[in-house]
């Protein structure tokens, strides 16, 4: 297991953090994100860091997999974005795993993690927490938690991704402009 994912994302934190200092909250959040842009254009780009949750998901032994625009980010997408968007099994085992995350990073009202999707926010970071339930087209999502890849954090924890290809075929199957676009800028990377 190498860093240089994890790198890649502490990198583009850093680019994101730069790109929004500027900007004032505008009120919107991640759900407002359009199919275009993306979540970066929202308020979740403003002080987004990821990396308290992912170190409190690491630590409460979730096996919670980064997808979305910051798993593009971890292959290499020069895009950037405002949320963190996580797949898991739907298991109670791994929900009280995400539960004590969430607490660990300063949620005290729980989501209702018995639906296919919900979302969620803590300190510096929000998105949605999805499950194989969710509907990804006529993809079958499950497969991508086993074929998840992982990178190690120079701060001392794994980060669990989806694996390159899992992405894409995520990003085809919903077909928004931006799933498109880095989609395919995510096939002309080597991997």
């Amino acid at each position: 297991m190498n860093e240089s994912a994890a790198v890649r994302l502490r990198q583009a934190v850093r680019r994101i953090h730069d790109a929004a200092r500027e900007r004032t909250a505008t009120g919107r959040g991640p759900e407002e994100a359009d199919d275009v842009v993306g979540t970066f254009a929202t308020d979740g780009a403003l002080g987004f860091d990821p990396f308290p949750f992912l170190r409190a998901l690491y630590e409460a032994g979730s096996h919670a997999v980064v997808i979305g625009q910051v798993a593009g980010i971890m292959h290499g997408s020069v895009e950037p974005t405002g949320d963190l968007d996580l797949l898991w099994d739907g298991t109670s085992e791994q929900a009280r795993a995400l539960r004590d995350a969430l607490t660990a990073a300063g949620r005290t009202h729980m989501p209702d993690l018995d639906r296919p999707q919900v979302a969620y926010q803590v300190a510096g970071v929000s998105g949605d927490l999805c499950t194989p339930a969710l509907l990804w087209g006529e993809l079958d999502v499950t497969p991508c938690l086993a074929r998840a890849v992982s990178t190690h954090d120079p701060a001392g924890f794994t980060i669990r991704y989806a694996a390159r290809d899992d992405l894409i075929h995520m990003r085809r199957s919903l077909g928004r402009p931006k799933d498109h676009r880095r989609a395919d800028e995510l096939a002309r990377l080597s991997p």
